[in-house]
């Protein structure tokens, strides 16, 4: 079908699940920050489980046409799978700077990053149990060159070393996925967009070990950072066409608070367009013909063939009601613009 709708990744997470406020009052855990969790540790998997398939049930509910699992296990985007490689010291912590430029605890690399076991498989298990049938299904993972932005070295030396380690982590779990029967495996690569020399050094070869024999969907977000956080965009991406060339199929981008130039979309080369038009730095839902207008700004450039209408980011921080209104809105708008290109 002409433009589907979908998740970047996360869903507003319950309140009886994870205190929202201290998770809000934070920047993004980079390390294990257990004590955000509500629900006591023997309880915890299966309270993740209830909440997956709330979150699911409410993608459903909306109309979405690809389903994630909304992140409900999750403290952020990329702290579980990050904490859970060989090479990282997890009783004594690094620090490193956030893309804010404030200084946050962060995995301390001590030796080989090498991956003990899929991180995610029974995610994407459970994800499929709990989806309709005909409905595509779409898991994330951090990439390697954020992760590497994220640790303090301690034991290779060299950025791209670290770097190129994590591809090889994140490559394993990406065919087991694959393997598992997910649709699309998006990497979220929002540090090359914070980063942009370092990502022009050797975030793209980091990416291509990463996607090295993998032959499924696969997906890149890049971003300027939670809208709950970061609050300041700028009016373009400083790392964006060079992404053009790389194995991805599918980049995800944000347009929608930005205000973005969404000409730049037609340097990307043909790959797909994960179109960000819901804005996350209000409360307000949009109305569904805002949607459309923010839809119909790219199909000058991309064709619609081409595009995913999505969030610009995900909706971790919103409040649950206000993240299914938006979510509800960018379904209903995808369909008006779907009406008129029929």
């Amino acid at each position: 079908m002409l433009l589907p709708t979908s998740l970047v990744g996360s869903y507003a997470q319950p309140d009886w699940l994870i205190d929202r406020e201290k998770l809000a009052g934070r920047f993004p855990p980079r390390t294990r920050v257990k004590e955000l969790w509500r629900v006591p540790e023997p309880w915890l998997e299966q309270a993740w489980d209830d909440a997956t398939v709330y979150a699911t049930a409410e993608q459903e509910r909306a109309g979405l046409d690809i389903i994630t699992d909304g992140e409900m296990r999750r403290e952020s985007y990329s702290n579980r799978f990050a904490t859970a490689l060989d090479g990282v010291d997890m009783d004594n912590h690094g620090t490193a700077l956030d893309r804010s430029g404030e200084p946050v605890p962060v995995p301390r690399v001590v030796g080989p990053i090498h991956r003990r076991h899929a991180v995610q498989v029974r995610d994407v298990a459970f994800l499929r149990e709990h989806v309709s049938p005909g409905k595509l299904t779409k898991i994330t993972v951090p990439g390697p060159f954020t992760m590497a932005q994220q640790a303090q070295d301690d034991f290779y030396g060299d950025g791209e070393a670290l770097a190129l380690a994590y591809a090889g982590a994140v490559n394993e779990e990406i065919k087991d996925l694959f393997a598992a029967g997910v649709d699309v495996v998006q990497l979220d690569e929002p540090y090359m967009q914070a980063r942009p020399d370092k990502a022009r050094a050797y975030g793209l070869r980091a990416l291509e070990r990463a996607l090295e024999g993998v032959t499924g969907t696969t997906a890149l977000h890049i971003c300027f950072g939670y809208a709950h956080l970061i609050h300041e965009r700028p009016e373009g991406y400083s790392f964006l066409p060079e992404l053009g060339s790389s194995g991805v199929q599918q980049i995800s981008i944000e347009t929608a608070q930005s205000n973005l130039d969404t000409a730049v979309l037609a340097t990307l080369g043909g790959k797909t367009v994960i179109l960000g038009v819901l804005d996350l730095s209000t409360h307000a839902v949009e109305e569904p013909e805002i949607v459309a207008a923010r839809i119909r700004r790219a199909l000058p450039h991309v064709p619609a063939d081409k595009i995913i209408v999505a969030p610009d980011c995900g909706l971790k921080y919103l409040p649950r009601e206000v993240a299914f209104g938006k979510m509800k809105a960018m379904a209903d708008g995808a369909a008006i613009v779907r009406a008129e290109l029929a």
